[in-house]
Formats: C-alpha cells, structure tokens, sequence
C-alpha cells in the first residue's frame, strides 16, 4: 500500500488466531488483558508502527496494522504473551492488504464469529480504536477502516435478521442450562464473576429463566454489588464461593483469570452439579470433571450448539456480506483518493507559484494593475482546475497511475516525502 501515502511501512496486516484451529488452552496462552494490549502497542509505536489495532477476546486474539514484515507484529504479540512463535505458527493466520481489510470486516460484522451473527466483537473493536488513537498509534487508515466496519455492522444488524434473538455465548449458555437442567426456575445459580460476559450471561439468566435464586460472587465486591442491585440479587464474598458452590445446581464461571480458579478442592457435592466455563484462559481446572455428579462444560462446547434459531441465521449471510462490499467498496474508493491526493497538492502548488510569478511580471508592467481582483480570478481558477484533475482521477473507467504519471510530467511536479 506504499502509493497510497496512509504509512511509513507498505503493507497492512493481520496476524492472528482463533477458536477455529487454537483450542482453549492456546486461545489462553495468547490472550491480553488491556494492560498487556497498552504494553505491546507502545512497543510498537517506538519501533516505528505508526498503526496498529490489538483485540482480544474469548474466541480470538489479533493483530491489525501496518508492519515491514509480519514476523514484527508476531513477535510481538508473542513478547507480551505467554505464547511462542513454534505455537503461534501451527494455528495462525496471516492476511496481508485487500485480505486484511476483508477478515476484519467479517470479524467486526459476526461472521466469523464462534456464534454466527454475536455482535459482542464489534464493541471490543471499538475499545481497541479508541485504545490506540489514545496512544498515537491510529493513523487515518486505522481510523476510517474501523468507522466502515462499524458501519458495515450497523447496516446488517438493522437490514438483516441474522442477529434475530440473541446470539452471544451468554445466550448459549443460558439456552444449554434451560435445556439440560430440569425445573430451572427452582434450582440455585451462582455467577462467578461479573465482567462483561457474566454480566450479559446474568441478564439472560433472568430473562429467560425466571430464576430468583441467583447469587454473584466476584473477587471485588463492589462489582457484583452494582449488578445485583438493579436485578435485586444475592451477593456473597468471595471468600463464601466453596459453601455457595455447595449450595448450587448450576455454577457459571466467568472470571477471566490466567489460571483456574475453581479447582477441584474447591467442589464437594452430593447433589448434580452443572459447571460452566465462560472463560479464556480456562478457568475450571480439568480434573474437576473427575468428580462424581458433576458436569464440566466449556464455552467452546456451547458454540458448536446448532439450534434452529443458527439455522435460520445462516440464509441472511449472502445479505449481510452484500453490505460489507457495498461499504468496503466505499472504503477502497477512499483509500484510491489518497494515492493520488499528494499528485493534487502538488499540482496546486505548482500552479500557485505560475500565479505569483505572473502577478509579479503584471503589477510591474501596469501601473493600475488590480493585484486583488486578479489573485481572488486565478485562485478561483486554479481551484476549478484541480477540481477537474481529481475529478478525472476518481473516474472508474480512467488508468488512474497512467494519469497520474503524465500529470506529474506535464507540470514538472515534485511531490513531498512521505
């Protein structure tokens, strides 16, 4: 993308992994936190990236920018994680340019979600864009890429049915404890952990299963308090999570630690326990499901759900993906108009100094020459020839780099460094 004058470095990647190849475990090892994300985009910004979007979710880790090689962004990602290189390349993948911007329309769009049409991604894309426009490293590019793919995400959510009824893993796993646990409504639920995906995963809980009995605990207090409180719940300390696991029928982790927090110590039940695990890194230690009476499920078993509601979504792709190359062609348009932006300012440049030049031969060789009246004619002038050439520039049927190459040879353009 070097022509098009958005970046130091001349091609836009992304590098990255998701639940398609990378189990939950690797999903894990690659995961950041927002410190890990602020850490690694100013490690970039002093190597001279000067765009770059970092996301991390429960189903996806990737990297977004411009970059000399892809192998700089991947070290990268595998410096701030706990991750290897060896690792990242048996499930990883790499998009350069046109591709790029393809895969992070699909993403931001949820169709290349774990749960197709779960929208909960575009939100994580705009924290990333406001996270490195924070911190310098959003050039225009990053910028009016992620404002098309919001775009494109408004469009199909308000044109198409493909996000009809709820459509993220909190509903799946509302949808899978409806399904498998007798007399819902009756039974105990303990949330542990109220970060995003516990929160959305409370909300289904007591839309859907009209289940008083639903306690939260979270390592700080005051966050659970907050949730609990509009929904007038129960709220216990953390350091009550054994005897209220006791007490439970269902428990739903979803605290986003690195390492397990529900161990299998931590369970002593006589009674059958439905366990699921929300979270990335997994944060239900393995041998838990060793225990008696106690089913383990993680959300990655919940995304492979195919009910009739997923079904149906699927006959709204071919819409949805109509929106994204309407849109994206939008955006290709922009991006040609920037190939041929700096050719324009030279060209003004140019003309403006045959201006001056004349005006200074006429104000000496008339004595009543109207310097102000001519400077207003020729500046209108001039912006009407440009406005021509550009015109002609964004002509579909016109060879843009030919008309390029004879403008700057007619006029004797140089261009400034990038």
């Amino acid at each position: 993308m070097k022509d098009y004058h958005i970046s130091r470095h001349s091609s836009f990647y992304t590098i990255g992994l998701n639940y398609k190849k990378a189990d939950a475990e690797l999903r894990g090892r690659f995961s950041m936190e927002d410190t890990q994300m602020i850490s690694l985009l100013e490690d970039a910004k002093e190597q001279g990236i000067d765009g770059l979007l970092a996301t991390s979710t429960c189903n996806r880790t990737e990297l977004h920018g411009f970059a000399q090689h892809p192998f700089q962004l991947i070290k990268l990602l595998c410096q701030h994680t706990q991750g290897t290189v060896e690792e990242f390349q048996e499930v990883a993948y790499v998009y350069k340019n046109n591709d790029a911007i393809g895969h992070l329309f699909k993403v931001g769009t949820g169709l290349d979600s774990q749960i197709l049409g779960d929208f909960e991604i575009i939100s994580q894309i705009k924290q990333s864009f406001n996270r490195s426009k924070k911190l310098g490293i959003a050039n225009p590019f990053i910028e009016r890429l992620c404002n098309s793919v919001i775009q494109a995400s408004k469009r199909i959510k308000n044109e198409t049915e493909i996000s009809s009824g709820a459509t993220s893993v909190a509903f799946a796993s509302v949808q899978y404890i409806m399904k498998n646990v007798p007399e819902i409504s009756e039974k105990n639920i303990l949330l542990f952990g109220t970060g995003k995906i516990g929160r959305n995963t409370c909300e289904n809980l007591i839309k859907h299963t009209k289940n008083p009995h639903i306690t939260l605990i979270n390592r700080t207090r005051g966050k659970a308090e907050q949730i609990a409180g509009k929904f007038n719940l129960d709220v216990k300390d953390f350091g009550d999570l054994q005897t209220e696991i006791r007490k439970s029928d269902v428990l739903v982790v979803a605290t986003g630690a690195q390492s397990p927090t529900i161990s299998k110590e931590l369970i002593y039940t006589k009674k059958p326990l439905l366990i699921l695990d929300l979270s990335i890194p997994k944060n239900v230690a393995d041998d838990v499901s060793e225990l008696e009476n106690v089913t383990t499920i993680h959300l990655d078993h919940l995304s492979q759900m195919t009910d009739e509601t997923l079904e149906r979504r699927k006959q709204f792709i071919p819409h949805a993906e109509a929106i994204i190359e309407d849109i994206k062609e939008e955006f290709i348009q922009w991006l040609e108009t920037r190939k041929f932006a700096p050719v324009i300012k030279a060209l003004k440049k140019k003309l403006k100094t045959m201006k001056e030049e004349e005006m200074d031969y006429q104000s000496k060789k008339q004595s009543d020459f109207n310097e102000e009246q001519a400077d207003l004619i020729s500046n209108r002038i001039i912006q009407k020839i440009t406005k021509q050439f550009a015109n002609h520039l964004k002509d579909d049927t016109v060879d843009a780099d030919t008309s390029l190459a004879l403008i700057k040879k007619v006029f004797q353009l140089e261009l400034d460094s990038q």
